[in-house]
This record gives structure tokens, sequence and C-alpha cells, in this order.
């Protein structure tokens, strides 16, 4: 088998692995490892978790890669496990953002772990890039308390379509969107 290529500019909603049987994508993953390719890496792990496979496959995975092909891999993969990131991304994928602008929604993954919860979530939205925003938040900039206080990781892979788009939409979604997650269980902060 050929080792598996995929444009670093290919988003991870697109899920291009998403046909692959589990052996391929294991293969896949191992010639990952091998060539130091994060982009495939990501994809793969990406894969595994809109499948639902447990922590246990995931966390050393994600470990695996980290370790191997830390500086190609994508700004969306984060790097920890988080059970319910799935469900994160299919909420966010009801929503879009048709409307051109300079406006971007973005997710922060929260630590609740003092809480008995691990994580939760803060969504928000910016002229800025998520990761500028993150940095602003932590560096006490116009900050949100949860975000300063336990923000982890900007979560970029869930709101990645929702990126440069009209400010009222961009509103709008925010507000959603944070709603949409509450209603699943989800411990949310943010959604103004």
């Amino acid at each position: 088998m050929s080792r598996a290529r995929i444009d670093p500019a290919v988003p991870p909603g697109a899920r291009p692995l998403s046909g692959w049987r589990p052996c391929r994508l294991q293969a896949a993953f191992e010639q990952a490892l091998a060539a130091a390719d994060g982009v495939v890496g990501a994809h793969c792990i990406h894969e595994y978790w809109m499948r639902g496979e447990p922590t246990e496959r995931i966390e050393p995975a994600l470990e695996r890669l980290w370790k191997r092909a830390a500086a190609s891999i994508p700004d969306w993969l984060p790097m920890r496990h988080i059970d319910w990131l799935g469900e994160v991304y299919a909420v966010a994928a009801t929503f879009s953002g048709n409307a051109r602008g300079a406006s971007n929604v973005y997710l922060v993954l929260l630590d609740y772990r003092d809480r008995g919860a691990p994580y939760g979530i803060y969504v928000g939205m910016s002229h800025y890039s998520p990761a500028q925003r993150f940095d602003q938040h932590k560096a006490g900039i116009r900050a949100a308390g949860s975000v300063l206080k336990r923000g982890l990781e900007v979560l970029t892979g869930p709101t990645h379509h929702l990126q440069h788009i009209a400010r009222a939409q961009a509103e709008r979604i925010e507000a959603q969107l944070a709603e949409a997650l509450r209603v699943r269980g989800l411990i949310v902060q943010g959604g103004h």
C-alpha cells in the first residue's frame, strides 16, 4: 500500500479518511509516524475520534504522534483526548456563516478537574484569530475569567469553517452554539 497523502489545507471536518477500514487507517497512522507526517497522523487520530474510539486507543496515539511529528501537526489537533470532541464537531457543523467578514468563532478547552468534571468549553467570537485571542485571554487582555483561570488550549477544528465571517453571523452563531452545547450536557462558558 502506498503512503497516504493529505493536503495540509484539508480541514478536519472534511474527514478525508472516513471511508477507510480500520486496518487501512491503522496502517496509514503507522506510516505517518515512520515518516513524521503530522498531517496524515492528525487526520487518522481525528477519524478515530469521530468513530468514537475509546480513550485507551486515542491517548497513546496522540502521545506517539506528538513525540514523532510535533513540527508538522496541524493546529486543529488537540493535545489531549476529549471524550465529547466528536459531538462538538457534529454540533458545530450545523452552523454556517455564508457572509464573508473579519470575525471568527472559536472554542477553548477548559480544565474542570478540580470540580469533578474533566473538561468544559468556552465559546467566543473575535476579529482576532482563535490563537491570538486565546493568548490575549491568558495574558489578561479583555479576558474571560474562565479562560484566564481554566483555559488549556484552543479547539480550532470544530469551528474551522466559522472563520472570517460577518460579525452579525458570528455573534448569532456564538450564542446559538453555546446553547446547543449546553443542551448536550457540556459545561459551557461564554456565548454572550
